[in-house]
This record gives C-alpha cells, structure tokens and sequence, in this order.
C-alpha cells in the first residue's frame, strides 16, 4: 500500500518535470543556449529511465516479465545517441500515458469505489425511547433503528409502522423508485428517497446484503485479469519483433538514430494501458447493473462460456412457496378457509406459513390471533380461532378421523401430479377446506433463456432435486435442452464434470444454495444468486448476481464478450499502428521525435478504445412513457383477479360433487366476476395499454397474440354467461355439465396462459421518465390509462 501510495506520488514528479523539461529546454533552445537544453532534456531522460528500471526489477522479482524493455531502450539510446529532445518527447509520453492510465483506471473503476465509499457507518438505534447515533457494528439483530431521508439504510430489516419510498439504483441498477410496506424486507445499501421510517434490524451489519456486496467488491478488486497476461503473450512476440526490426535498420541504413526511431514508436503503451482498463471497465460496468465479477480471470472466462447448467429451485423458480389455489368444502367459504389458516399460522415459523400469511394480507383479509397454539414437527399446528378449534396441516392432522372428503382425496392426487404442495385445514376436527401452494417460475426466466441463447449459450441444462416429472414439466416450458432431476449436491458436481468433459468451451454453473457451492467451485465459472442465496454459493462464486433478477446473467455475459472484445481489438489495433509506423521509421521516414508525438496520439486513440468497455452490452428495453405506473397498476390488478381464475378451475373440477343449488350459487359468483371484473380489465387493456405499446414499438405486431387472446377470453365469458343465465334457480342439471366444465376448463386454461405471457411481454418494457413503483409494495394502484 505504501509503495503504490509513493509510486502514484513519483509518477505524478515525473509527470510535472517532462512537461517543464520541454518548456524550459526549448526556452533556452530558441534563446541560444542549446547545450543548457540538452541538459535539462537528458536529466529528466535519465529520471524515467531511472524509474523504468525499477518497475522491470520489481516485476522480475515478483517473477513477471513483459514489454517495458523497449521503452527503457528506446529512452537509453536516446542518451547514448545524443538525442536529447528525442529522449525528453518519450519521457512525456511515457508520463502522460501513466497519468492517462490513472484517469482512465479510475473511470472504469468508478462504480465499484462507489460501492466501497457510499458503506453505512453510522445508524440511529431508538435506546430506552431517545435516538441515539451508533456505529453500524454495534447494532444487533432485533435493534429498531430510524432511517433518515436521503441516508443509506445501514442492516437487512423490516420495515416497521408507515411505508418507505427507496432508491434501489446502487444495487439494481434500476433508477426507479420502489415503495415497501409494514413488514416488507428492505436490503442494506439502498437509500430512503422519502420520508424517515422505522426499521427493525434482521442481522449485524456484517452479515447484511450490503457488507457481503462490499467484501465481494474487495476480492474483485485484488484479482488480476488473464488479459493482462494475455498482454504479456502477445508482447513475446512483439519484443523480439521489435529488436529484430530496429537492429535491421541501423545495421543496413548504417545510421543507429534509425534503430532509435523504431524502438521510440514500438513503445508498447497500447499493450500496457489497454488491457487492464478495458476489464477493469467491463467488471466497473457490471458492478453498477447488480453483478459482481471476482476479476478479469472470471470476466474473460465468461465471454467464452457455451454451456449453462441451471440449478431450479430458487434460480429459474421464485424459490419460495406461493399460495396457488384455495379449495373450499361446503362448509366454510374460500376466503374463510384462508383466514383461518393464515391467523393460525401468524405465529408458526413454518416457511408455509410465512407464504400463507402473505397471501392473506394481499387479498386484505382481516386476522386475528390465535390462542392455545400447539404445533407438532412435520405435521401441523393447532389453535383457537375466534372460537373455534383450526388446525393446518398433513391430512391426517387437520382431521380427527383422519377421513377425507372426495374433494379433498381429489386434490391429493392432483397434487401429487403436479408437484405441489398441499396444506389441509380443519375446523372442530372437520376438513373445511385446503390451500394448494407450489414454487412458481420466475416470470422473466423464459425472457433470460431466450437471453441468454442470443447471447450465445447453445446449450442449457436444468440439474435439479426434485423428482423427474415436477423437473420435466419446469424444464419444457422454460425450454432448456436437458433435465437432470432427483440429483443429489454430489451429482451436480459429477454433472458439471460431465459437461465439461463433453464441452470444447468453459462451463458456467449458476445456483443459489448451499448445496450448490461444490459445483460452483468446480465449473469453469461459477455464478451465484446472491440476493437469496447462501453466503457458501457467493463465496464459492466467480460471479455474483446481487440482485434478484435472472436476466443479470445474460447481461454478465453480453459485457463479458463486450470488455473481451475490446480489450482485444485494442491490443491489435495498438500494435498494428506502431508496426506501421516501424516501417516508417525504418525507411527514415519518421525520426525519434515525429515518432514519438505519433506513439502518444496511438496510445490516446487506444485508452479511448478501450473506456467503450463502460457502455453498452445490454439489451435494451423497449421504452414506453409513463410506464412505470401502468405496469404497477397492470400488475396490482393482476394478483387482485389471480384467487378468481383459481377458482374456475377449482368449481369445475367440483361441479358434480356438490348440490345443485351451492353448485349454481358458484357459478353465479364466477359469472358476476368475469362481467364485473376480468372482461372490463381486459378491455381496458385492449383500448389502452395495448396501443401504448404498439406505439412505443413502433407496430402491433408485438401485441397481435395478445389481442387475438383477448378475442377468444370474451368469446369464452360470452358463452359462460349465456350457459349460466339459462340455468334454472336450483341449480344445473347433469345434462348441463359437461358444457359448463368444458367452458371454465377452457376459461381457465386461456386466462392462466394470458397472464403468463403478460407479464413477460411487460417485464421487457421500460419507462423514460421513473417514478416510484406502487408495485413493490401492497399499496393502492395508481390507475390504468384512459383510452385517448
């Protein structure tokens, strides 16, 4: 550390006297005094000089050899020759090269010393009802801190009492604004862009988001880039290239100051300044989009990956339970069913429970607290309830015989089909009701796939734990080429060395667990998703993704290929203008100083080439003003009518199960809700939203399926409603339901693949002009657009 400080300070000296050495030695040149100038030239020749020698000796002696040589022979004949002013214009272009190496470096280093520099250091933790300012060290899980407008929240917490507008950007690289409501989780490392609220610390600082992204940034910062040895390749050739050339030229021209010409323009500052700034540029670049790189080693090994292996859970899937459907027996209403489940399970640790709460609170379902809860390992829990005893859990728990109604035998085995989880509720010891909950697909890892093909992985592979059907499903409809299920951690390792056996590329594995670490550490690149994932993942890691977003990977990828490419073609081209300009000065065309001026402009052009390094590579979103509330809004409405379209399916698979007249008071429930609520919304969109887009992008054809989706949901709900309509006050007959299930079948069907595919096509949209996103909390939509 020492040494840099004094090395940065000597450069910075040199810097000052090579621009003087020139202003002085050419004052006393125009005045006369010419051997006076030779003197002030040669002093500050021999002081860079004196300076290169160092550098090459320290390098030798931490065993690194590369292409200073040159440029202390191009100085040192300088001097033996007498070509004093020649000496002092390579003095300058070696100075200012290492000062333009400097800004530059800082430049594309610039996002990740911002992420060192904006760490919280002081938080306010409420003591015996005063604030008081504390170290962030001193704070301990549990602590309640207060965050103040415009202050960098200090630990991973819980928001407590009012909501909290947050600027995410240092850790997403979204501008947009996001609200977090009670309860919500706010990350360590974003800003309060409102209002103070309250926050009940979750963890220390050390063990926060923030703390680990800061840890993570260090180690990429320590590690050096293959291309700077790949630099050093190319510089075995050119060295002895170069000597070869200048000795040629002095020994057939018979004039040494030919040789001196040569070596002044092969000094190889394309070579040394390029390179590392070009990288340093490509992981700076990421750093600011939420992924950290652990150096150029990782960088350039990801700009050749081919071959993607996927963990599921938690990588291509949310990760977490999400309540899918509530069935309902005849007893207890739907929305009952989950109230009771969720007020019992307000003080279960279970991370069911945790889903079921949430669900509860999103459709606004009032809770109450339980009393005399007991809970028993692997089975359940039980409670009173508003008076009456619940109980949540295996079927055989929530019911006192351990007897189940059709329905509720139907649904086990359905589940068991697809690969979800079921949660069965009694009341008294009755089966009232159950909660079907699964592990939903990320809404944007379809669009990350497509990504990532066209970013040019050609072959993708799902390793998974979960049984072969549940994987093969998940795999065919995000579309990768092979499934690997029921593999245990030591057979994703045994996968990763298959593949990269097999591949004639490096393997990148990407994962979020614990059991992921051996893998990650034996693929080629290891790739961790480190916003929910185990700290054992990020730190066997070459590449984190530290926001919970999947297509980050493929935009890693793209800025992987982008800083390579860069960094090469600048070497190249570097090269390519000093070999030209060998020529010349072999042939006598250009002498040390025009020689030297022309290495200068080289080395300018090349360290610009290579800051392009800090843009571009993503993908760009389509931009559609104003989008940033109608996509929340869009999306509140979405999980408002998300429990109804549950529901058709659940009442069609029942219509023969229950009476008449409870089977056509469903079916009236479902027709008012299409009429009142799913057609309207779908129609909005259609006069509204859907020519946004269409305008943004220039055509509708981005839209067409959409609409045409559009046309088949209303044909649907206009036949439903005339079937329901011609049924009689008691109910429907059998007669009539084969029609009826076939056309909530159908509803059902169409509805859910709809939705999909909205939120995917929304997920690709962005908006000009941010604003804060009543999406992220739970918070009122801000309203659909008019039609114009």
């Amino acid at each position: 550390m020492i040494y840099d400080h004094l090395e940065t300070w000597v450069d910075r000296v040199l810097l000052v006297a090579a621009i003087a050495s020139i202003v002085v030695g050419g004052a006393l040149a125009l005045a006369g005094s010419q051997q006076a100038a030779d003197v002030v030239w040669a002093a500050v020749t021999a002081a860079v000089g004196i300076r290169l020698v160092v550098s090459i000796a320290i390098d030798l002696l931490h065993r690194q050899a590369g292409v200073d040589i040159i440029a202390v022979l191009a100085v040192g004949g300088s001097l033996l020759l007498g070509e004093y002013l020649a000496g002092a214009v390579i003095a300058l272009m070696l100075t200012t090269g290492t000062a333009l190496e400097a800004y530059a470096e800082g430049r594309a280093s610039r996002e990740l010393s911002a992420l060192l520099a904006r760490a919280p250091r002081a938080a306010h933790r409420y003591e015996h009802g005063t604030l008081v300012t504390r170290s962030v060290d001193e704070l301990a899980a549990g602590d309640l801190l207060l965050v103040k407008p415009g202050e960098v929240v200090p630990v991973d917490g819980l928001v407590v009492g009012a909501a909290a507008t947050l600027d995410e950007a240092a850790l997403t690289g979204e501008s947009r604004l996001v609200t977090r409501d009670d309860g919500d989780q706010v990350s360590s490392g974003v800003v309060n862009a409102g209002s103070p609220f309250d926050l009940r610390a979750i963890a220390t600082a050390d063990g926060s988001t923030y703390a680990g992204i800061v840890r993570l940034v260090k180690q990429a910062q320590d590690e050096k880039s293959p291309s700077v040895r790949l630099a050093d390749r190319y510089a075995a050739l050119f060295v002895p290239l170069t000597l070869a050339v200048a000795g040629l030229a002095g020994i057939v021209s018979g004039d040494p100051v030919r040789a001196l010409s040569v070596l002044v323009v092969a000094t190889p500052c394309p070579l040394l300044l390029a390179v590392p700034i070009a990288i340093v540029a490509g992981i700076s670049r990421a750093a600011r989009r939420g992924i950290i790189v652990k150096g150029g080693g990782a960088l350039e090994t990801l700009a050749r990956g081919k071959v993607l292996l996927f963990d599921k859970t938690g990588t291509l899937t949310q990760g977490r339970p999400q309540l899918a459907e509530v069935e309902a027996g005849e007893e207890v209403g739907a929305d009952e069913v989950l109230r009771l489940a969720a007020s019992l399970d307000q003080v279960s640790p279970h991370v069911l429970a945790a889903a079921i709460v949430h669900a509860a609170r999103d459709r606004r379902l009032p809770l109450s607290f339980p009393e005399d809860v007991t809970e028993k390992a692997g089975s359940g829990i039980e409670g009173v309830v508003d008076g009456r005893r619940v109980t949540v859990g295996v079927a055989e728990f929530a019911t006192a015989d351990a007897t189940l109604p059709g329905w509720a035998r139907d649904l086990r085995r359905r589940s068991a089909i697809e690969g979800t989880t079921v949660v069965f509720v009694g009341v008294e010891g009755r089966a009232v009701g159950a909660l079907v909950l699964d592990d939903p697909i990320r809404p944007d890892t379809p669009r990350a796939i497509r990504s990532l093909r066209r970013a040019g992985v050609s072959r993708i592979v799902m390793v998974t734990g979960d049984h072969y059907a549940v994987a093969e499903m998940v795999g065919a409809a995000i579309g990768v080429d092979a499934v690997l299920a029921e593999r245990t951690p030591g057979d994703k390792v045994e996968a990763v060395r298959t593949e990269r056996a097999d591949a004639i590329s490096p393997v990148v594995m990407v994962g979020d667990g614990i059991n992921d670490a051996p893998a990650l550490a034996l693929a080629d690149v290891g790739v961790a998703m480190g916003a929910r994932g185990a700290t054992a993942s990020s730190e066997a890691a070459d590449v984190v993704i530290v926001v919970d977003r999947l297509d980050r990977l493929a935009e890693a990828i793209r800025l992987a290929h982008r800083s390579r490419s860069i960094a090469v073609q600048s070497v190249i081209a570097g090269m390519g203008m000093s070999l030209v300009a060998m020529g010349f000065a072999a042939f006598g065309f250009l002498p040390p100083v025009a020689g030297a001026m022309l290495q200068e402009l080289i080395d300018v052009s090349v360290i610009l080439n290579a800051l392009r390094a800090l843009r571009g590579g993503t993908e760009q979103k389509v931009v559609v003003p104003g989008w940033t509330e109608t996509s929340a809004a869009l999306r509140h409405e979405h999980r408002e009518l998300a429990p109804h379209i549950g529901r058709i399916r659940t009442v069609a698979d029942r219509l023969d199960a229950v009476e008449p007249v409870a089977a056509g008071a469903e079916l009236r429930a479902i027709r008012a809700f299409l009429v009142d609520d799913l057609v309207p919304h779908e129609e909005l969109e259609d006069r509204s939203v859907f020519p946004m887009l269409a305008k943004a992008i220039g055509s509708d054809d981005a839209t067409a399926a959409l609409h045409r989706t559009h046309r088949e949901i209303f044909h649907l709900a206009r036949l439903y409603v005339r079937l329901v309509d011609e049924l009689p006050e008691a109910g429907p007959a059998p007669d009539d339901l084969p029609d009826l299930r076939r056309v909530l079948y159908g509803l059902h069907a169409i509805l859910q693949l709809h939705m999909a595919q909205e939120e995917e096509l929304y997920l690709g949209l962005g908006d000009e002009h941010p604003a804060a996103d009543g999406d992220a909390g739970r918070s009122a939509p801000p309203g659909l657009p008019t039609a114009a």
